[in-house]
């Protein structure tokens, strides 16, 4: 029963880590993928509209 009890926890995990990934391909694209490239194209802007310049240095 020991070998039982060692690959429990590997499996679990492995189950586990199988299901995030496809929750995650799943979520890609569909209803709210406009939705979520504006979100993100707003966020864009918002970073960039507040982006300074970087300063130059004077040409001797």
């Amino acid at each position: 029963m020991d070998y039982v009890s060692a690959l429990l926890p590997p499996v679990v995990m492995a189950v586990f880590f199988i299901s995030v990934i496809r929750v995650i391909v799943k979520s890609q694209g569909g209803a709210n993928k406009a939705k979520e490239d504006a979100a993100v194209d707003a966020a864009l802007a918002g970073a960039e509209g507040t982006r300074r310049p970087s300063a130059t240095t004077p040409d001797a």
